[in-house]
């Protein structure tokens, strides 16, 4: 008793038809090897499941490209020519786009101006004032944290053994106004610890502070 006949329509169980997908996939496959080996045929198969997955059998004399060329200049069909239309028109929209963006660091350079509006004039004027206000506030940031770590460095850099005594020895002041103005002081370092009265290692250092 033969086999019933199988409607041919689309098979709505996922399961089910990724079945019958992979096992006639083989079947195909075969037949597409014994039509090359048996009659010197160059086959090019190219299949795609519902998943995406990508599968492909060609004669081994031959390639998928040169199949299809021989495929343009029997037919007459050009399959590239659209390909390379996308892709020049893909190159064009590159190139404007470079070239608004050149067009734009020359006019935020000061070039390149005459064909603006006073509307994008002034438009202009605010982006890089807006630009201006990032640097500026960028440079500050970076003038605080440098001075905050020469502070830092400063107090770890400070010798605990001297302290600062006011005008000792034949020191003078470099500036001096009478009547209660502006005065220079002259200090002198000073070891602290006793061992140290007598210059030890370290000798004796000038500070004058204005």
């Amino acid at each position: 008793m033969g086999r019933g006949k199988i409607e041919i329509k689309r098979i709505e169980n996922t399961t089910n038809r990724q079945v019958t997908y992979s096992k006639r996939r083989g079947g195909i496959m075969k037949k597409a090897r014994e039509l090359s080996v048996l009659c010197d045929a160059e086959v090019s198969l190219v299949m795609f499941s519902s998943t995406g997955k990508f599968h492909e059998y060609v004669t081994p004399t031959t390639t998928t490209k040169k199949i299809f060329d021989r495929y343009q200049q029997t037919s007459g069909v050009n399959l590239w020519q659209p390909h390379y239309e996308k892709m020049q028109e893909s190159l064009n929209k590159l190139k404007e786009t470079n070239n608004n963006l050149r067009r734009e660091i020359r006019q935020r350079m000061g070039e390149d101006l005459d064909d603006l509006s006073i509307d994008e004039l002034r438009g202009l004027e605010q982006n890089m004032d807006k630009s201006l206000k990032v640097v500026r506030d960028q440079k500050y940031h970076k003038i605080q944290t440098q001075t905050d770590t020469y502070k830092k460095k400063d107090e770890r850099d400070e010798d605990p053994d001297y302290g600062l005594v006011d005008h000792e020895g034949d020191y003078e002041t470099e500036l001096g106004v009478a009547n209660g103005g502006a005065h220079s002081f002259a200090f002198r370092l000073q070891p602290i610890q006793p061992n140290l009265q007598d210059g030890g290692i370290y000798g004796f250092h000038d500070l004058r502070l204005a």
